[in-house]
């Protein structure tokens, strides 16, 4: 078992370093509702505003930003347009983000599965929401998001290794 920076025997940090895969900001490309997105993070920003009339020129931006910090950066100027029910269903748009991104990738796939059982970590000093914040005590729920994304890949990868090796003698 390798282990980067703050990574132990128990925990996986990402954000940067060796599973930086994992961060919404990696560049991977992503077929996110018939769109294509350079990232995961502008895919996510581009769900508080679509369907919006008044935001279509704001979806719009974000779909062509020229980088994920971009895309951050005009959804934050413009979060009294976003859609209303968004703290409601961020979560959910958030895990099925992920779910496309290690679907579309084997790569992605390949590191979250090989992190194994550790709890997955944002090491984000900046949002305690999604990472762990700046007392090292927030929420993660974007570790937590990816590692019910894990779970569901094991459980995948399971059955087909026991209908694909099992059968009768």
């Amino acid at each position: 078992m390798e282990c980067h920076k703050l990574d132990t025997e128990t925990q996986v940090f990402f954000y940067e370093q060796d599973y930086y895969v994992l961060s919404n900001f990696s560049a991977f490309t992503l077929q996110w509702r018939g769109l294509r997105f350079d990232t995961s993070e502008a895919a996510y920003h581009y769900e508080k505003f679509a369907g919006i009339d008044a935001a279509k020129d704001v979806a719009s931006d974000i779909l062509h930003a020229p980088s994920a910090h971009e895309a951050f950066k005009i959804a934050e100027r413009n979060k009294d347009l976003r859609r209303p029910d968004w703290d409601v269903v961020k979560v959910d748009i958030m895990r099925d983000i992920l779910r496309a991104k290690a679907e579309q990738h084997e790569y992605v796939q390949r590191k979250l599965l090989a992190t194994g059982d550790r709890e997955l970590v944002e090491d984000s000093w900046r949002d305690d929401f999604w990472g762990w914040g700046p007392n090292r005590d927030g929420q993660n729920m974007l570790g937590k998001l990816w590692m019910e994304v894990r779970a569901e890949l094991k459980t995948v990868n399971y059955a087909i290794e026991t209908t694909s090796f099992g059968g009768e003698c």
